[in-house]
């Protein structure tokens, strides 16, 4: 078996990655020409580190990733709100790792062309269309560099080429716009004096419809007692509606656009202003995902990640999930004779999941205590914090005995179906 993945991201090389554990040929087709270590900070849950170690990777996640502790909710003045174990201090035999997304894709880009071969990543092919019959699927793309057009054949496509995926839109060509929440995220990493633990999520709410998140990512930072820190600044600046315009992870901001509503914080524990100024980059990017499909693919074709279920990255959570999408499409295609019928078996089993988290992605967002930490200083209600957390967990399936106690999805070597 043969399988095209379009998109080299973490979920499309993860894809190739479990496919090879599987016994399964995979080829990646990325539009991008040289795949770069981009964008900022991304959380891998302990579902997705299971994973990622059963792969054989969890040595170099280890060394990439600072092993997340504990979250904490704090007012504009730094008071704690809540508190809470994350990763293995909570109980999982997995740890949760914060880590820079470029290099976590880059680690798993070196992890297919090692196991894979060199040319199993095809960079500067872009997907334009695919057919497909009774005997397999045929991708029409072009070379970014020459724009010459070719096919390429296979057994299966699935398209794991993100938010803005041309395989979905080939799917399900009348969905319309983006739905945007009506916060603007800006993103950036600065390197700061070290906080609480070391290895502490914060989450400060002000109120006045601006919200901070920072998490250190970067263990060699650790290990001279200072703290690489990933930080998201959300502001709520619209109604929610369609979103007019586009979307990028890697899209250019200005820190005079977000600093103005951050520039009266005192943390305490984190100089928010500084925090702020002091990154090399900022990157800007609202907050849009879409409405849950009632199915992803058809026949040979279907959808992985975040061409599948985009989603608010307000729980820490779409990675992860693409991570997973992958691990249980091997498994599928593994232990299912028929590769039709096992798409729709992974279908069936993901799609229910992700949009369980989809939704409660969204439910988090609204879910902001209604008297935050304001200009009066009010807190926030007691016990509100704890119930967004207990909620979010038991909606999106991150319990810790039933983690522990499932079964591998390690994916047994497909035998070759008799000629």
């Amino acid at each position: 078996m043969h399988v095209v993945v379009v998109g080299g991201g973490i979920g499309g090389l993860t894809t190739a990655l479990s496919l090879h554990a599987a016994g399964i040929q995979a080829t990646v087709l990325e539009r991008t020409r040289r795949i770069r270590p981009l964008g900022v900070g991304v959380n891998l849950q302990p579902h997705a580190v299971r994973e990622l170690t059963e792969l054989g990777l969890g040595d170099d996640l280890a060394a990439l990733g600072v092993p997340t502790a504990e979250m904490v909710w704090v007012d504009r003045s730094g008071g704690i709100q809540h508190r809470e174990d994350l990763g293995t201090a909570r109980g999982y035999h997995w740890p949760q790792y914060s880590v820079h997304r470029g290099e976590l894709q880059m680690l798993l880009l070196a992890a297919v062309r090692e196991r894979l071969g060199r040319d199993a990543v095809r960079t500067g092919t872009a997907f334009e269309d695919v057919h497909q019959d009774e005997d397999g699927i045929r991708a029409r793309v072009r070379d970014r560099g020459t724009g010459a057009g070719t096919e390429v054949a296979g057994d299966l496509l699935v398209g794991a080429d993100g938010l803005h995926s041309a395989v979905r839109a080939r799917l399900h060509p009348d969905e319309g716009p983006l739905h945007w929440s009506g916060t603007m995220m800006w993103r950036g990493v600065t390197e700061t004096d070290a906080f609480l633990t070391g290895r502490t999520m914060i989450h400060a709410d002000a109120g006045r419809g601006a919200r901070l998140i920072a998490y250190p990512i970067g263990p060699e930072a650790a290990d001279r007692g200072r703290s690489l820190t990933n930080w998201v600044c959300m502001v709520s600046v619209a109604e929610p509606g369609p979103l007019d315009g586009s979307a990028g992870w890697d899209r250019a901001g200005r820190v005079e656009d977000v600093l103005p509503h951050f520039a009266d914080w005192d943390l305490g524990r984190l100089d928010v202003p500084g925090l702020l100024t002091g990154a090399r980059d900022v990157l800007e990017y609202p907050m849009v995902d879409r409405d849950p499909l009632p199915g992803w693919g058809d026949g040979r074709v279907t959808l992985l990640g975040d061409a599948a279920h985009p989603m608010y990255p307000v729980g820490a959570n779409g990675a992860s999930q693409a991570v997973v999408d992958a691990r249980v499409l091997a498994y599928a295609l593994a232990t299912t004779r028929d590769p039709v019928t096992a798409l729709r078996a992974y279908e069936d089993e993901r799609r229910a999941a992700t949009t369980a988290v989809v939704l409660a992605n969204r439910r988090m967002d609204r879910s902001k205590p209604k008297n935050g930490s304001g200009p009066s200083g009010a807190a926030a209600p007691d016990g509100i914090y704890a119930k967004i957390a207990t909620t979010y967990r038991n909606t999106t399936g991150n319990d810790v005995a039933e983690l522990n106690a499932r079964a591998s999805l390690h994916p047994p070597i497909r035998k070759a179906t008799p000629a």
